[in-house]
Order: C-alpha cells, then sequence, then structure tokens
C-alpha cells in the first residue's frame, strides 16, 4: 500500500501556528520563515500603523470558504428589499388570513411588527438624531394555536432572509449543545452568506418557554439550558456584533468566524408556557378553579386567562426580566374555539379533509365526510385539549383501515360518517390514549 504524501504546512515563528490550525501565513520571500495574521495586526497595532491586510479581507475569505461549502455561489448572494414597495399591515394580515383561521390580534400585531421592521431597515440618515429601534416580539398560546403556522406563512411574503430555530438545543458555552450564536448560523445559509442581507433578516425562537429557569429566583448554581441561555441571548436580541460559526455547532479557538452585526435583525420568540394560567389567576387575584362571587372577577374570561398576560406573568413563569425588557411587544393567541377548529378541517388551502380525498382519489376513490362526522372530531379534539394538531391526530386514526383496506378493493366511493369515527376510535383506545 502506497503511503500517504505528507502535508508541510506553513507555520508562524512568532506564535507557532500553522495552516492546518485555520491560521492564513505570509511567507517570507525565500519561504524559509512565516508569520500569521493575528502577529501582523499585533505588530501593526504596537508600531501605530495600518495592517496592509485588514480584518474584512478575511472575513471575506471565511465566507467565501462557508459558501463553497454551503453550495451557495461564491458571488451570488440575494438582494435586499431595494426599493419594492413595502407591504402594508393590512396587506400582511390578509396574506395570512388565506393560510391561518382566527387569531386576528395576534395577526395583528405581527403584521404592525414586520411593517415597521421594513421601514426601519429603509430609514433616511435624518440629522434630527431620531433613531427608529426595534420591537422583538413574544407570543405567548397554548400548544396546536398556530404559533410556528404563523412564522411560516409569513416567510412567504417577507423579501428579507428568515429562518425557524429551537430554543431547546441550545445549551450555555462550555456544554453538550449547541451555542447561542449559532442560532444566526441558519439565517446566515439562508441568505446564501451575504452578510448585510443577513443582518436585516427576521429569526423566529420557536419553544421560548423551554428555557424558563427553574424559580422565580435567580439561580445560584449552573442552569445550563434555562437561565444561562437566557443570559446568552440577550446580547442578540439587543443587538450586538457577534462572531458566528460559519457551519454551526460548537464553536472553537482557532476556527474562522463570521462577525454578524444582530441590530437590525427582528427576533420573534414564541412558546406554550404551560401552566402560566395559574401565575395570570394568582395576579389577578383570581382563582384557576371554583367559583366567586366578587363582580370584577367574574368579568374574568376563566376559560380564557392567556388574553390578561402580562410581563410580570413571564417573570413569575421563568423568564428573567433582562430577556423580557428587550421583547417589548407581547401578544397572545387564543385556544382555538369550535367553529374555529371546524374551519381549520375543511377551509385553509392545504385542510386535512383535503389531503385525504386528495390521497384516495389517487387511487380512484371518491372520499366524503359527513358534516356529522366533522362535528365529532371537533368535539372530540376539544374534549382532549388537543388544538389543531390533534385534529390530525384523529383523523390520522378513523383513516388508518380505510387506507388499509380500500386500495385492496374495487370500491369507488367511502362515506365518513359520524358512527364510523366513534367505532374506529373507540377500537384504536384514543379516548384512553389521549387522557
Amino acid at each position: 500500500m502506497p503511503k500517504s504524501k505528507k502535508v508541510n504546512y506553513r507555520h508562524c515563528n512568532f506564535c507557532g501556528r500553522s495552516e492546518a490550525d485555520g491560521a492564513t501565513i505570509l511567507p517570507s520571500p525565500n519561504e524559509d520563515a512565516g508569520i500569521c495574521l493575528d502577529c501582523i495586526e499585533t505588530a501593526a497595532s504596537m508600531l501605530g500603523i495600518v495592517s496592509a491586510y485588514s480584518f474584512e479581507d478575511e472575513q471575506d475569505a471565511t465566507i467565501a470558504r462557508a459558501r463553497a461549502a454551503h453550495g451557495a455561489h461564491p458571488s451570488k448572494g440575494n438582494k435586499g428589499h431595494g426599493n419594492k414597495s413595502i407591504p402594508t399591515p393590512h396587506e400582511i394580515k390578509d396574506f395570512l388570513d388565506q393560510y391561518i383561521i382566527g387569531q386576528d390580534q395576534a395577526k395583528k400585531y405581527l403584521s404592525v411588527a414586520v411593517y415597521n421592521h421594513y421601514k426601519r431597515l429603509d430609514q433616511p440618515e435624518d440629522k434630527d438624531g431620531v433613531e427608529i429601534e426595534k420591537s422583538n416580539i413574544i407570543m405567548v398560546g397554548p400548544t396546536g394555536t398556530g404559533k410556528t403556522l404563523i412564522a411560516r406563512t409569513i416567510a412567504k411574503i417577507l423579501d428579507v432572509p428568515f429562518t425557524i430555530v429551537d430554543a431547546t438545543v441550545l445549551t450555555q458555552a462550555g456544554y453538550v449543545g449547541e451555542d447561542i450564536e449559532s442560532l444566526l448560523t441558519r439565517l446566515l445559509q439562508v441568505a446564501d452568506y451575504d452578510v448585510k442581507r443577513a443582518q436585516r433578516g427576521i429569526v423566529f425562537i420557536d419553544e421560548i418557554d423551554k428555557i424558563a429557569r427553574k424559580g422565580d429566583n435567580p439561580s445560584i448554581t449552573r442552569d445550563v439550558g434555562g437561565e444561562g441561555v437566557q443570559q446568552g441571548l440577550l446580547k442578540l436580541l439587543e443587538g450586538s456584533v457577534v462572531n458566528v460559526p460559519p457551519q454551526g455547532g460548537r464553536k472553537h479557538p482557532e476556527q474562522p468566524m463570521i462577525a454578524v452585526d444582530t441590530k437590525d435583525i427582528l427576533f420573534i420568540c414564541g412558546g406554550a408556557f404551560e401552566g402560566i394560567e395559574q401565575a395570570i389567576a394568582h395576579r389577578l387575584n383570581s382563582s384557576f378553579v371554583g367559583f366567586s362571587t366578587d363582580a370584577a372577577t367574574r368579568r374574568i374570561e376563566r376559560d380564557n386567562f392567556m388574553s390578561h398576560v402580562a410581563p410580570q406573568d413571564l417573570r413569575t413563569y421563568g423568564l428573567i426580566p433582562e430577556i423580557i425588557g428587550r421583547l417589548p411587544i407581547l401578544t397572545h393567541l387564543l385556544p382555538l374555539d369550535r367553529e374555529a377548529l371546524r374551519r381549520i378541517l375543511v377551509e385553509p388551502k392545504n385542510a386535512i379533509v383535503r389531503q385525504y380525498i386528495k390521497l384516495f382519489a389517487m387511487d380512484g376513490v371518491e372520499l366524503q365526510f359527513e358534516s356529522e362526522a366533522l362535528d365529532f372530531i371537533v368535539d372530540k379534539a376539544i374534549e382532549f385539549k388537543l388544538g389543531a394538531r390533534g385534529l390530525r391526530s384523529i383523523v390520522e386514526t378513523i383513516m388508518m383501515n380505510p387506507m388499509y383496506d380500500i386500495p385492496s378493493t374495487k370500491e369507488k366511493k367511502f362515506v365518513i360518517t359520524k358512527e364510523f369515527c366513534a367505532t374506529q376510535l373507540d377500537a384504536a383506545h384514543f379516548d384512553a390514549a389521549a387522557v
């Protein structure tokens, strides 16, 4: 077996770093010595002169390598907003209405925030000293109410880079998981590593409630996946220059980084905040369960405590005051009522019922759902508080046997009745599984 060819890496005669460590080495004319860029910059600062090789040159080389590794065009990045007309809040909400049923208040908040973000990016440099600050958003609502769906749908109308990241994978620096700065890696990838365009983007941080600290008081021990992550997010939310690993994951001391300024990046956070109703009820001096004779208390919607959520409730839940202050816009998503769930089943372009009708049509079978069957499915979703996501689970359980049997028969039509739905759920022990 032939021996592998040995690679001779240049190394810096001052600090000892080599090209194998990712250092860029400038050789001497006879190539018997070398010096790295860091040592050049250090020497230049000590002598009070400017280095001929700038930081921007090194960053451009890092970006070019990242684009090549990601499969992006080496010089073609997507253009920014440019002179394209800014969609008004009404236009943004009308677009959201085509895909999301209900949640008008949340859609209004998001529409205004996105519209102001566009205007903020295009604000002229006036001499009056007024600078528009970004307004990061936090959405609070039960699971299955459409937080992530709203974020994904907004991406379809935006002309800025948009990405969704999960807060549950983030940990404090030095621990197993991903560094906080790595959430910007995905934004860079969406923008084809065009840093200027990425710095005008929007990041949706999902499951923000999962990084709440374990109590209302500051932790005296390491909370690497909770308070520690919140502390790390502060500088990103407020705006600062962050060194981002081009390929994500852990940062290494000798790894080349890409500097990203987050002051123009809009952050939207979402979370279910399971159990926050008790904190809201306590603040309102109301009982979460039971009865009350107080007139003011009776006016509170007991089935919808979430509509009264306030920043102090988020603090009680476990978000630190600093991060709450950097998420000034707080909106909530209402639990979906019966009418909304019924509409979700049949109205959207990719409605659940339409998907199964299309699946059966591909086998030459006409599938029909009786109105009573749809009402039964909605009732079950409400009974077990499964939200919109639960609708799919219920319909999938009902349709499992027909999808297994029908392709092997010669039937051309199949009707789903209320009695059939009840039989299928009972046979699958859905009631016991959902409790």
